[in-house]
């Protein structure tokens, strides 16, 4: 869900559905307008509520294709400094997502006045504040200022289990050449522990563990179609998905099976570049972290005045999922332009995260005090 995403439509396309996706979920599964609806449109509202959240399958499964694009099985020279890898990565997914976190902020206090409701959160402590921005919220148990916001930790998390996989054994390789071959072996068994193990107990959901099944089906497919018989590799790949599935069938793991799939095969007989694409859906998966990272807030809005005025009709509150949506998309462009793709400068970028828990904490401490 990250900036970096190259030029490939066939990426360009699951991005932009998986951001739709996401989008309309949070809007069934929090409500209120999809509560009014549901009467209307039982069966669409199920499936947005129940189904659409394993798009973030995709996003898992692209992200992993697009790490293997820049670190091969080998690793890579520029694995030489993992901390500056980690700490590139850490502000180029913080900056904006702490941004965005003052938004939340500001928009449940606003969306407060209008409704009371259970999507909207409580002024934030420092504390948690704090873990918001360090990435260790859930891992803390800290309520989630923002629906979603799970994610960054766990694509940071990924991120770094993964160079530190691939970093491992080059760096123990100049004394024994022969572990360089531990670097795909650490991939590949890490990815199979996840699909037969890790994944199917939630007692590790807050943990890269659990998701780097998908995550690993994505590096692994990348370089799997770059192999001489490439479409043996990708095969096998696939019977491996199919008997995780077999062998406890998670809709999750299907659809990230899916997505593998189809990566493979556009990068197997050459569509991965070439498929066509509508130039909205390639904007829009340009912008799909900025519209992650906005929308919840921006729809928690839309909410409260749909709700406000409109509480018990289903065309109008259904007709507001529609503009929430488009406002989720236009506010995210807005973001990705002035924030997300703004060229701050580097002792910029670290301070953004401290700037942000410190406006915060005053905030909350504002509010409070007014409301005393």
């Amino acid at each position: 869900m990250r900036r970096e995403a190259s030029r490939l439509p066939a990426v360009d396309a699951l991005k932009a559905l998986a951001c739709v996706l996401i989008v309309l979920h949070h809007l069934a599964f929090y409500g209120p307008m999809a509560d009014v609806v549901r009467p209307l449109m039982p069966a669409t509202i199920e499936f947005l509520d129940e189904y659409a959240r394993m798009a973030v399958q995709i996003f898992l499964v692209v992200s992993g294709f697009l790490f293997a694009s820049k670190f091969g099985p080998f690793g890579s020279a520029s694995i030489a400094a993992p901390l500056n890898l980690l700490l590139q990565r850490y502000t180029r997914l913080v900056v904006p997502y702490s941004a965005a976190l003052l938004l939340a902020i500001a928009c449940s206090a606003i969306a407060g006045m209008w409704m009371d409701h259970r999507s909207i959160s409580e002024a934030p402590g420092l504390g948690q504040l704090l873990a918001h921005v360090l990435l260790l919220h859930d891992l803390l148990d800290q309520d989630a200022l923002s629906a979603g916001v799970w994610y960054v930790a766990i694509d940071f998390q990924l991120f770094a289990l993964a160079i530190l996989l691939l970093w491992l054994p080059s760096r123990l390789s100049g004394r024994v050449p022969a572990l360089r071959l531990l670097a795909p072996t650490l991939i590949v068994g890490l990815t199979l522990a996840s699909l037969f193990g890790f994944n199917r107990n939630s007692l590790w959901d807050e943990t890269a563990l659990y998701f780097f099944g998908a995550f690993g089906l994505g590096i692994l497919v990348a370089w799997a179609s770059r192999q001489p018989r490439a479409g043996l590799w990708i095969g096998l790949l696939t019977l491996v998905a199919v008997a995780a599935l077999a062998v406890d069938f998670r809709g999750r793991i299907a659809v990230a099976t899916s997505t593998m799939l189809f990566l493979g095969l556009a990068s197997r007989y050459g569509f991965l570049h070439t498929l066509p694409v509508p130039a909205a859906l390639s904007r829009l998966s340009r912008i799909s972290y900025s519209v992650f990272l906005v929308h919840f807030p921006l729809c928690l809005l839309v909410n409260a005045v749909v709700t406000g005025f409109f509480p018990v009709n289903p065309v109008i509150n259904g007709l507001g999922m529609l503009v929430a949506v488009g406002i989720s998309i236009a506010g995210g462009a807005l973001f990705y332009r002035h924030v997300e793709s703004y060229p701050f400068p580097r002792l910029a970028r670290l301070l953004v995260p401290a700037g942000v828990v410190a406006s915060g904490w005053l905030a909350a401490l504002a509010a409070a005090n007014l409301g005393g």
